[in-house]
């Protein structure tokens, strides 16, 4: 419903791109970011991750199974610049360390910073 990059661009004046492959959710999340008046600065997009370009992101937030993790990491460490700061929301990247772990509301953040 596009909660986090609407919290991102609203707290932090942020841009912020969400991808997300049910149709219904990215324009749920469209009218969500009108509400919250951040229309300006976020897009929604529908589209499978697997398949999307992140070169050009700062940070990438992510909420996936570690499956999933697991399977976009080469993608990640593939096209993501050196600096570049990864965030999961819950869960782990296993093979990675990371540099924060911290709780928010009873839920674990972990923070990588790309090599």
């Amino acid at each position: 419903d596009g909660r986090i990059v609407i919290a991102a661009a609203a707290s932090r004046e942020a841009r912020g791109v969400g991808v997300e492959i049910d149709p219904d959710l990215v324009e749920l999340s469209i009218v969500n970011a009108r509400e919250a008046g951040v229309e300006d600065r976020v897009t929604f997009v529908q589209g499978d991750f697997f398949e999307t370009d992140f070169s050009e992101a700062t940070v990438l937030l992510l909420y996936l199974q570690p499956k999933v993790n697991k399977k976009l990491r080469p993608i990640l460490s593939e096209q993501l610049a050196p600096g570049t700061r990864v965030v999961s929301h819950r869960y782990e990247f296993r093979d990675w360390t990371p540099v924060e772990r911290v709780k928010v509301e009873g839920r674990s953040i972990f923070l990588y910073v790309i090599p």
